[in-house]
């Protein structure tokens, strides 16, 4: 199908052409989230959280369960060193995947207590973790409904080596998608129940200060603020109401890639990164764009 685009500033076609094709690339799943490409291996990632598992495809090898019983994983990232990262619903934990296919656990608890619900992650060039964990994976559907333990959903700093977890910030209500801009002087999170974009200055020693507003995400459709990501350009996608919205760093709102079924987040993907991998819902969509995004390590 013919991508459908709302244009709200004609600088988005520098992004993504009209007459590109949105492919429903795979299909089949409860709700998938989590996409993450693998620069060298050439394969897609993605979590399918109701359904428990963490699927990969490559065009090689097609598709394949990597993880069942995946602990309801949503978000995923690599690591300098190439292994995964994953954020758990189930049992409130981030974990590493070591290379024979063990796992580490790097968070579970927060001064005692144990964390909401990890849910996004990424990381910084340093090789330390910053993720948000929200109380989304305590509530039906996406998890297992259970009371929280922290009065709080926080966005936090964790150091691999050490497993030292730092609070960065605790006044969202439910802290979603996260990235860094290119030069990592600034952190980007947005909350879904308040449908907007903060952006605050990273501190030398990895902290965060000076919060403010960015942007609001606005239109119809389902979706909240969610998966967040720049591309090579410093042009930030941010999955939302409709599909996936895009941004120019002043915070400027340039349109919307409108998406069938509610878009969750996102990766640039194959050789060239230029294919915009889009989890939604049952689905992973294809769409092919004109600028390359970020390799992830």
């Amino acid at each position: 199908m013919s991508v459908q685009l709302e244009i709200r500033d004609q600088r988005l076609l520098d992004s993504v052409s009209p007459d590109a094709e949105l492919e429903q690339h795979l299909t089949g799943f409860k709700f998938t989230e989590g996409p993450i490409w693998h620069p060298l291996e050439q394969h897609l990632r993605f979590s399918d959280i109701s359904g428990n598992s963490i699927f990969q495809w490559s065009a090689a090898d097609g598709l394949r369960d990597i993880r069942p019983n995946s602990h309801l994983a949503n978000g995923n990232t690599y690591d300098r060193e190439g292994r995964m990262l994953t954020c758990h619903h189930a049992s409130s934990r981030v974990t590493r995947t070591e290379p024979d296919g063990s796992i580490t656990v790097l968070a579970s608890h927060y001064q005692g207590k144990q964390l909401n619900s990890p849910n996004d992650i990424i990381v910084k060039c340093d090789g330390s973790i910053y993720f948000t964990d929200p109380p989304s994976g305590r509530e039906a559907f996406v998890g297992i409904p259970r009371e929280r333990e922290l009065p709080f959903s926080g966005v936090y700093r964790l150091e691999p080596d050490t497993r030292e977890l730092t609070l960065l910030v605790d006044d969202f209500v439910k802290p979603n998608g996260l990235c860094f801009s290119l030069d990592e002087q600034q952190l980007y999170i947005n909350d879904t129940a308040r449908f907007h974009i903060r952006v605050f200055d990273v501190n030398a020693d990895g902290t965060i200060a000076n919060g403010r507003l960015f942007a609001d995400t606005t239109g119809d459709g389902k979706g909240v603020p969610d998966g967040m990501k720049f591309d090579s350009a410093g042009t930030l996608f941010c999955c939302a109401q409709g599909g996936v919205h895009v941004f120019l760093q002043d915070g400027t709102c340039l349109g919307r890639i409108l998406v069938p079924e509610q878009a969750a987040n996102f990766i640039w993907g194959d050789a060239d990164l230029k294919s915009l991998y889009i989890t939604a819902t049952k689905s992973v969509y294809r769409l092919r764009v004109k600028t390359a995004g970020l390799p992830m390590f």
